[in-house]
């Protein structure tokens, strides 16, 4: 087999073979087919695209590139819930303590962030001491004694993925359906869960920008899971704004836990509600949304879900005193507010702009090497509906050093003010 009539074949709109496909991904993994060859594969994908076939076919092949997790140890039915990515995106931090609490079983596998804010586990790095890398027979017992944990990836996890990603990353071709339903998937099957939630993020701080796109991409990745045995749902959810008030690594876990408190920001709780709901019903705990949604109130009012937060941070060999004093979390040196220029009514609210705002003060990282700094970044007061009086603080900002009169007006350029505001888009936009 040549690669180079697998190219031919792709450019001329032709289906691979599950045979092909497993030629590319083992022959690319073990370095006997050189980047340029599956650059040239893979534009020929994002102009021809993939059938439901070829798609399934590629995910496995990435899948088995490398370790696959076996969770079958641990009790009961294992859920996971995958975000496509945001501005403010904490919903594991919250979400994952409020159906354990619930008896549902997590075990989840997190990456680092590249880009506007940390990942999962930057945002967990706030809390001083949390072990990100614990064994996987630690991982196993504690999700089976206390239902949650929440870990770095295994280096061998999907190693196709690793390469194939850098590479799209550098030649254009990260705007693919099949590739990056196939990315996604091949992770989420790897790390070994029974049922998967997809977050499917739109907008102008996300990968599909409308509605329609975003379904498209969940449809995919949800025949993937089905072919694949796995009970596999999507929530089409809104990025044109920041998720909550905080954009920054310990500002979030701020927020995450008093959401557990119930004290959170109405878009962050609602969509941490529908998502537990979900997962609840896919564990089988809950027999509709209605009862899944009465058992997460409960979780939270009682405090059994700031509860398994304690235990599950404990377990990780984390501070626990963050977690009853976030005020002991990472603070920044100084907290300047940011007051509006003009009255009216905020009507657009830029999230990715608003994502690098907060990387340029070093919450985020522009490379792998970075070094986040966990205190920095930006608590909104008003978003998109909210009314602005002259003078009023739009955010605070919370920095280590002088803020720059550029990145000054760069914040006012995120904000649209103006006298009327006829319609702000639900959060939720479909459950699939």
């Amino acid at each position: 087999m040549r690669f180079v009539d697998i190219i031919n074949k792709k450019r001329l709109n032709q289906p691979l073979t599950k045979e092909e496909i497993q030629f590319w991904i083992d022959g690319y993994v073990k370095g006997d087919i050189p980047d340029y060859q599956v650059s040239a594969l893979c534009m020929a994908i994002v102009l021809n695209g993939m059938n439901r076939e070829e798609t399934r076919d590629l995910t496995m092949a990435m899948t088995y590139s490398g370790d696959v997790i076996d969770l079958s140890a641990i009790n009961g039915v294992k859920v996971d819930k995958h975000s496509t990515g945001g501005v403010g995106d904490k919903t594991s931090l919250s979400l994952t303590p409020m159906v354990a609490a619930c008896g549902a079983k997590v075990a989840k596998m997190s990456g680092r962030g590249l880009g506007h804010t940390g990942g999962t586990l930057d945002k967990l790095e706030s809390i001083k001491g949390f072990d990100i890398m614990i064994g996987q027979e630690d991982f196993i017992r504690q999700v089976n004694e206390i239902g949650v944990s929440i870990v770095g990836q295994n280096a061998q996890l999907v190693p196709a993925d690793k390469k194939l990603y850098a590479l799209r990353d550098v030649t254009g071709t990260v705007q693919s359906i099949p590739l990056i339903a196939s990315s996604i998937m091949s992770k989420k099957l790897a790390s070994g869960a029974d049922t998967i939630l997809l977050d499917v993020k739109y907008g102008e701080g996300a990968f599909m920008q409308t509605v329609e796109e975003a379904k498209v991409l969940a449809k995919t990745m949800i025949e993937i899971g089905t072919d694949c045995g796995r009970d596999t749902r999507a929530m089409i959810t809104d990025m044109n704004q920041p998720l909550g008030k905080a954009i920054g690594n310990a500002l979030e876990v701020k927020e995450a836990i008093e959401t557990l408190k119930g004290n959170g920001p109405e878009d962050f709780t609602e969509l941490c509600m529908t998502a537990g709901s979900i997962m609840l019903q896919q564990a089988h705990i809950a027999k509709d949304e209605t009862e899944a949604r009465a058992m997460l109130k409960e979780a939270v009012t009682s405090g059994a879900a700031l509860q398994k937060l304690r235990d599950f941070v404990k377990a990780q060999h984390g501070d626990v005193k963050m977690i009853d004093n976030p005020e002991l979390l990472p603070s920044a040196r100084f907290m300047t507010p940011v007051k509006t220029r003009s009255a009216g009514f905020v009507t657009d609210l830029k999230a990715l702009e608003l994502g690098n705002l907060a990387m340029r003060l070093g919450a985020g990282r522009a490379t792998k090497e970075d070094v986040i700094n966990p205190a920095v970044g930006i608590v909104l007061n008003k978003k998109v509906g909210n009314t602005v009086r002259m003078g009023e603080a739009l955010a605070i900002i919370h920095h280590d050093t002088p803020l720059e009169e550029n990145w000054l007006e760069d914040f006012y350029n995120t904000f649209t003010i103006e006298p009327t505001c006829d319609n702000v888009e639900p959060l939720i936009a479909a459950v699939l």
